[in-house]
């Protein structure tokens, strides 16, 4: 086991690796990771699945059987991603079980197009989950407005959800609220909590690839706040999850949180996303060593895992570090012009926008390959 990824599980990190790929449970690879890589879960997404399925032959020759059934490309997309799926909570399965169904998650995501469909994606997200058929599963449903009620009736369904693009804290808690009240549901109709797992997945590096750019303006323009916007390059997106994993903190104690506990119900875990630096000036491994909290996800590209083997520092619990400075970032950013708010909504409108590109790129990969092996 690398120690560097090992220090970071002793503090309390559940490293997941934010990749999938058929070959890497034809060769091993994701044995690989659970043994010398801590790794403990897996994510997945439709911008993974269309590198995995555009890369290599790997997919070929169920490709061509599900072409000959005359099945259309979201459909042979649907059976090829729930045969990954499904393998690789096989090979976690184990992790599952040592960790009191703590880790051992492997997440898929309901499809982007119903971002803005409630309805839709409660159905889909119960149907997806009974399709992979393993309690180690995890459904991804975005926070939109739309998806908050689909997160709380899906979690009362008994549904282990993964909650995926979150930007802001005021969203943060609205999630935790579905969380809970989806877990009330499910006790008021007599069933159990205890099997349920979430994560809140917040996407790290995309608040600082939205702001710095402003903030190099602001601060290459002079005046009253030059200094200020300066002092803040490089530190909203770590702010902002140490805001998270504050209110974390607050949101899961009490009362109402001990009620639940009591029960079995987990907490709804912090998860960092996005944690490789797309700013090359950023230390390679910026976003996991300042984020290190004891009952979180650090879900990493393979490249971000490999970096952290090599290099990464483990300096404690750095997610409580310089929390007075993470509680004046929404102050400070306000004072120059931006708003927390409408900085969340441009996030998570790009978010839905990128995600659902990549689900039609992808189904255009399938149709050009389902063709070819028709033919």
């Amino acid at each position: 086991m690398n120690a560097r990824l090992s220090a970071l599980s002793d503090e309390g990190v559940a490293v997941w690796v934010d990749s999938i790929a058929r070959r890497w449970l034809e060769d091993g690879e994701l044995v690989r990771l659970r043994d010398g890589r801590a790794v403990v879960g897996v994510t997945s997404n439709p911008t993974i699945f269309e590198q995995a399925m555009r890369d290599g032959d790997a997919y070929a020759t169920d490709l061509a059987r599900l072409a000959r059934e005359g099945l259309d490309a979201r459909t042979v997309f649907e059976r090829l991603a729930l045969d990954d799926i499904r393998a690789a909570t096989e090979v976690l399965a184990d992790v599952y079980a040592a960790s009191g169904r703590r880790d051992g998650y492997v997440s898929y995501e309901v499809a982007p197009d119903l971002a803005h469909d409630t309805d839709a994606t409660i159905a889909e997200a119960i149907r997806l989950f009974a399709a992979i058929d393993r309690p180690n599963a995890m459904i991804k449903i975005p926070a939109t407005p739309e998806g908050l009620p689909a997160i709380r009736a899906s979690i009362a369904a008994g549904v282990n959800v993964n909650v995926t693009l979150i930007f802001s804290i005021e969203r943060y808690r609205a999630v935790t609220e579905a969380y809970l009240a989806g877990l009330e549901d499910r006790l008021a109709d007599g069933g159990d909590v205890a099997s349920i797992a979430s994560v809140a997945s917040f996407f790290v590096s995309r608040v600082d690839t939205l702001l710095d750019p402003q903030l190099t303006e602001f601060a290459e323009g002079g005046g009253a706040g030059a200094s200020l916007a300066s002092s803040r390059l490089g530190t909203a997106a770590i702010d902002n999850a140490k805001l998270a994993y504050a209110a974390s903190e607050d949101i899961f104690a009490g009362p109402r949180w001990e009620a639940l506990a009591a029960h079995g119900a987990q907490p709804q875990r912090c998860l960092w996303a996005s944690t490789s630096t797309k700013n090359p000036d950023y230390r390679d491994v910026v976003y996991c060593e300042e984020l290190i909290g004891r009952g979180t996800v650090n879900t990493m590209p393979l490249a971000t895992i490999e970096a952290f083997a090599d290099h990464g520092e483990v300096r404690g619990q750095t997610i409580t570090e310089g929390r007075e400075r993470a509680e004046r970032l929404w102050a400070d950013l306000a004072e120059l012009g931006i708003d927390e708010a409408e900085v969340a909504e441009e996030l998570e409108a790009d978010g839905v926008r990128k995600f659902a590109a990549s689900f039609e790129d992808l189904l255009a990969v399938i149709e050009e390959q389902r063709a070819a092996a028709a033919d």
